[in-house]
């Protein structure tokens, strides 16, 4: 049916502009879009729907007065600042789901008699970097040269992972919105955010970055858990903001990687950095910037190790093979342990499989092979 509709022309163009559009470029390629915003004509609601889905824009907003507050809740930092920054929309839209998710299973704990976990904000009022680190240890039962002992990067990844889930913490690793691969989520905007909640904080791993990397952002979210602050980073040049709390998760991050102790009973060169970083499965780049913070290194040898580096990586990047296990990413996309949840729930009946689609942005047979082959 070709049934006229009549959206409210000024939320035509905010969503545009919402969507990172310039409304010129936009309007020249969908000419039918200029028709609307100059009632010309009016959309039919076929071609109001697929408006809706190309600015990534609920379709009932189309109608609204004036524009909702989109604000975040916690802080997101750009390294070497003070204040915070405006995300894209992408990110934006990433952050919502994840909070949409955390809200629910929250609730379901809650509901169920689940005990909210004990280390989350622990360290609230004590904010002492080795004693943090140590609880941090004790927690997750790791030694201090724990990754020492795992036989690559990708394993070692994989082990913390398993620990952190095991503790409580839900890890979500993507650099899409949702399963839509057009829809980036750039390393140089954010490499990780975490949402602390008591019962089930939430840290968000951009899967586009190098899975050494991974773990300094991590250790770097482990630390706002513990101290029970939300926020998200994009670490450029792996410097914090200028905000204390940043600064002490960097230095809380750092220590838990690459023990003080250990280090300085390892180094020897600056040249064997690219071996340190192997033993304690960390980026070279993590290793040089501990190298630095330690003073065994100047600034401008920092720098010039990290551009160096960075050049080698995107040299990697622009020959590498792209492919997959469509369910093994979707693990690490969605979180084992929130997926274990959500199908316990739809078999208990406390939740309907419409909302669990919704919650796992899967649907029907894809949902269902998900939950048998990785759960």
């Amino acid at each position: 049916m070709n049934t006229a509709v009549e959206p409210n022309i000024h939320m035509l163009s905010w969503a545009i502009t919402r969507a990172g559009y310039e409304l010129s470029d936009f309007t020249s390629k969908f000419p039918k879009v200029l028709d609307w915003l100059e009632e010309k004509k009016k959309p039919t609601l076929k071609q109001l729907e697929d408006f809706s889905h190309r600015v990534h824009l609920p379709f009932g907003y189309l109608f609204l007065d004036t524009p909702p507050v989109e604000q975040l809740t916690f802080p997101f930092f750009r390294s070497g600042k003070s204040k915070t920054f405006n995300v894209s929309l992408n990110l934006y839209d990433t952050i919502t789901l994840l909070q949409k998710r955390q809200d629910w299973l929250t609730d379901y704990l809650a509901d169920n008699e689940f005990k909210p976990l004990g280390f989350v904000g622990k360290f609230e009022d004590n904010r002492n970097c080795e004693s943090i680190v140590e609880d941090i240890r004790n927690t997750l039962n790791l030694g201090e040269e724990w990754a020492a002992q795992m036989k690559n990067w990708t394993e070692a990844l994989d082990y913390l992972s398993k620990k952190i889930e095991e503790a409580g913490v839900i890890m979500v690793f993507n650099s899409v919105v949702e399963n839509n691969n057009s829809r980036n989520i750039p390393v140089d905007e954010c490499r990780g955010f975490v949402l602390v909640e008591q019962y089930a904080p939430f840290m968000f791993i951009n899967a586009a970055d190098g899975k050494a990397a991974q773990m300094f952002t991590i250790a770097h979210e482990l630390a706002h858990i513990w101290i029970g602050k939300s926020a998200g980073f994009d670490m450029e040049n792996l410097i914090p903001a200028n905000d204390p709390v940043e600064i002490l998760c960097d230095q809380i991050a750092a220590e838990l990687l690459v023990p003080k102790a250990s280090f300085l009973r390892l180094w020897k060169k600056k040249d064997d950095i690219p071996n340190l970083a192997k033993y304690f499965k960390i980026s070279p780049i993590v290793l040089a910037r501990r190298a630095l913070d330690l003073k065994k290194i100047s600034k401008q040898d920092f720098f010039n190790f990290y551009n160096s580096y960075i050049a080698e990586i995107r040299q990697r990047k622009s020959t590498a093979s792209t492919g997959g296990n469509f369910y093994a990413t979707q693990g690490k996309r969605l979180s084992v342990r929130f997926a274990a949840h959500v199908n316990q729930a739809v078999k208990e009946k406390q939740l309907l499989y419409r909302d669990a689609y919704k919650l796992t942005s899967l649907k029907g047979d894809t949902y269902q092979n998900f939950i048998t082959k990785v759960l």
